[in-house]
């Protein structure tokens, strides 16, 4: 393996830009008020944009799952911000068509043997469409199925260019 002129190496890892899959960052905040406002306002004024957003409430604490537009900057702000954070993969999937489009995307995966863990809807419209972010048990049969059927995948790619 030579390093000489001409020769060209890319420095983009297997998660870098346009991965088939998005970024979901977990945080685990005390269950008080206000807590979710301040973790929303550490993104003001960075250009990173929360995209989807679900939150899971108990007695004790509070799971906020979301996804942003930046992720590898998102999670810097996150980290940085000594929040304890999980980083997770889910698959990002525009909705076909059709008076049933989760029904569609349902069954594909039903066919495949693949479980839905997690799933909400992107408040951003990769492509002027509506999607939704799914997590399943095998992120890479996932992707393969529902490719194979004709589903378009949103990628991190997707989430920047949806904020033009």
């Amino acid at each position: 393996m030579s390093s000489g002129e001409g020769t060209s190496t890319s420095f983009e890892t297997m998660r870098g830009r346009n991965y088939p899959t998005l970024r979901q960052f977990t945080v685990f905040l005390e269950n008080r008020v206000g807590q979710l406002l301040e973790v929303v306002r550490r993104f003001e004024g960075t250009g990173i944009r929360i995209v989807a957003l679900s939150i899971n409430d108990s007695a004790e604490c509070a799971f906020v799952r979301f996804l942003v537009s930046h992720a590898e900057r998102g999670r810097e702000l996150l980290e940085r911000a000594g929040l304890a954070m999980i980083e997770t993969d889910l698959i990002g999937v525009e909705l076909p068509s059709g008076s049933q489009p989760l029904l569609q995307i349902c069954t594909a995966l039903l066919q495949a043997e693949l479980n839905i863990i997690q799933a909400y809807p992107l408040i951003c419209q990769p492509n002027g469409n509506p999607a939704v972010a799914i997590m399943v048990d095998n992120t890479e049969q996932a992707l393969e199925t529902l490719s194979r059927k004709g589903f378009r995948m949103i990628s991190e790619g997707d989430l920047l260019d949806s904020l033009n």
